[in-house]
């Protein structure tokens, strides 16, 4: 018996009050036309209303994938578990989603993605949940916000703090969904699916393990169904056994804007000399002294922002296999893609599902991360996660909190306040206007990353910008680099809305970062 259906079949059974988990990272993977099919039915009959969505990773993005937006209706959802939200330009509508969180529709959470997968993973162990250490002394900590994005949320707080064997511990119930909404390239009639043309696994399995194994149902949107047998068992992710439905959707998207790139899905090997590399600038100059951080032989996460182009800086600069690039959706080595590509890589070693990944990020295994800042405070805390006056600029953590959580060496990278106007002169950095809001404040609005804690588990933290290079030390944070052209005192200190330190051995920032030129790396 086929287990193709439409997109409108598919989402008939979905009852009120349902949990439905959904795999996506923005459009990377988004099963967009169930999801819209979901809205539409909505639409037409006032159910499934007061559904509870769960989100490891953002559904939608705001360059055609309209993912969680297409059910964001008040009534639809009361209940949106999210390691991160669609985002997108401040000037921008913000997304149906958003809107619902600022105006307390929704109850609204905002966990570590990681913790989110393994939230699913403990519900199909029929296992009560997760003890943890990742998100302490962080705004998942009950102790600060419990994860919650609004009111409605904090009155129904979903993590607390408890004590096991004389420790502290954050607990996260177990979450069992009665639909998983997944996607693949290719099914088979029976429902086994394969993805040889997408640029991430996620966690399509164990999400469909959560439905199956707590008695619910699993949707699969793929671009294809072929005939039973004509899928290598090596290539099958998710075997039929645990799929319901499945809807064929060929003109869906590869991922954000790209109907399809082999060497996103890792198909074929891209010249490395075809990637766009960064124009000389002030951004370019950051990249480059974070790329100085690193060491040769190391596997190291990166983040949106600014430094997810230090990997161009490894091309442009010969040292490209030197590092081996590992991002929380899953893909291994290769050279990871910028903008709203993030989250893919072209010529990637391998694809590992997201939760073994975070696995690995949440252990501390990996040898440094690379990551951005909207604020960093007195004690070292960053905050990546809020920001107030336009909230939809920001993703929320995502896996940032898990990556942090132990990792041995972070470098934060951004510039050193918001505003300012900037260029490059014959090798200095000249001020052209100074910018409009400190990005060094007293206390940071939400603490994404605890520095106390980082400085207690013995975490190497590292705040590079445009101007300067800051340390978090059992002192402080003390400045241990300037750039070329730059005023320690009117240019640093006094820009910062918090006291910085300087180290005794204050130097210079590499003059050759400051040109356009070759400036050497060497690790």
């Amino acid at each position: 018996m086929t287990k193709q259906r439409t997109a409108a079949e598919a989402v008939s059974h979905i009852q009120d009050n349902a949990v439905i988990a959904v795999n996506s990272s923005s459009g990377l993977g988004c099963p967009d036309a169930v999801l819209a099919a979901l809205g539409q039915r909505f639409e037409a009959e006032g159910s499934p209303k007061n559904l509870t969505s769960i989100h490891p990773i953002a559904a939608g993005d705001f360059f055609g994938t309209k993912g969680v937006d297409h059910y964001a209706k008040a009534g639809c959802i009361s209940k949106i578990i999210g390691g991160s939200y669609p985002s997108g330009p401040s000037k921008a509508e913000p997304p149906l989603i958003w809107q619902m969180i600022v105006a307390n529709e929704v109850k609204a959470y905002n966990l570590p993605s990681g913790i989110v997968f393994d939230m699913l993973r403990e519900g199909a162990g029929h296992r009560p949940g997760v003890l943890t250490k990742v998100g302490m002394e962080t705004f998942v900590d009950p102790d600060l916000e419990g994860g919650a994005m609004n009111d409605a949320a904090a009155s129904e707080p979903i993590v607390r703090r408890v004590n096991f064997e004389g420790d502290d511990w954050l607990y996260f119930e177990a979450l069992k969904p009665d639909v998983a909404i997944i996607r693949a390239t290719t099914a088979d009639q029976r429902g086994n699916l394969s993805f040889e043309s997408e640029g991430a696994v996620l966690g399509a399995m164990e999400m469909a393990l959560a439905a199956h194994n707590t008695g619910g149902k699993v949707i699969a949107q793929v671009r294809r169904v072929t005939a039973n047998g004509s899928i290598r068992p090596h290539d099958v992710r998710v075997p039929g056994i645990l799929v319901d439905a499945v809807v064929e959707a060929p003109d869906m998207l590869q991922t954000t804007a790209t109907p399809y790139d082999p060497a996103i899905s890792g198909e074929v090997i891209r010249p490395l000399d075809s990637f766009h590399m960064m124009d000389f600038g002030v951004p370019k100059v950051i990249a480059r002294r974070v790329a100085q951080e690193l060491r040769k032989g190391w596997a190291v996460n990166i983040g949106f922002g600014v430094s997810a182009n230090v990997p161009r800086i490894f091309l442009e600069e010969g040292c490209h296999g030197d590092v081996t690039w590992v991002i929380e959706q899953g893909a291994v080595g290769g050279v990871p893609l910028l903008d709203f590509k993030f989250g893919c890589a072209a010529n990637a070693e391998a694809f590992v599902a997201s939760p073994h990944q975070f696995s690995y990020f949440q252990a501390g295994a990996f040898d440094a991360s690379l990551l951005s800042f909207l604020e960093i405070d007195a004690e070292g805390s960053v905050n990546v996660s809020r920001l107030r006056a336009t909230p939809h600029r920001t993703a929320g953590a995502g896996g940032f909190v898990d990556i942090t959580a132990r990792a041995k060496t972070i470098v934060f990278s951004g510039t050193f306040n918001a505003g300012a106007r900037m260029h490059i002169d014959d090798g200095r950095l000249v001020i052209d206007k100074e910018g409009h809001t400190a990005k060094f404040v007293p206390k940071v609005d939400q603490v994404s990353f605890s520095g106390r804690r980082a400085l207690a588990q013995g975490q190497n933290a590292t705040y590079v910008t445009e101007r300067c290079v800051i340390k978090l030390t059992k002192n402080g944070l003390i400045v241990t680099e300037i750039a070329p052209g730059i005023d320690l005192q009117a240019d640093v200190l006094d820009q910062s809305a918090t006291p910085l330190q300087v180290a005794d051995d204050l130097r210079e920032m590499d003059a050759e970062l400051f040109r356009s030129e070759s400036f050497g790396l060497s690790l």
